[in-house]
């Protein structure tokens, strides 16, 4: 769930090159979702550990997950009861 997700906002990246040399990138509809690195392949690494962080944050703060692309991450706030 979490991975074809991540792949979908991957997707929509948008990375700016800085005037230090260094890359930003973000995803549009993920506010607050920023990464940096010193290069386009470390950007899209720290953007897929930001992008992890900020679903896990969500989550647990109750806050509703944008689809992207149709992809969705939904958690029941039901308790899940196993039987032995």
């Amino acid at each position: 769930m979490f991975t074809e997700y991540i792949k979908a906002a991957l997707k929509h990246a948008k990375y700016v090159a800085l005037e230090d040399g260094t890359y930003m990138a973000t995803v549009e509809g993920l506010c607050g979702v920023i990464a940096i690195g010193d290069t386009i392949e470390n950007c899209r690494e720290d953007l897929i550990q930001v992008i992890e962080g900020w679903i896990a944050l969500g989550l647990r703060m109750g806050h509703s997950i944008p689809p992207i692309d149709g992809y969705t991450i939904d958690v029941s706030s039901e308790p899940i009861y196993v039987v032995e």
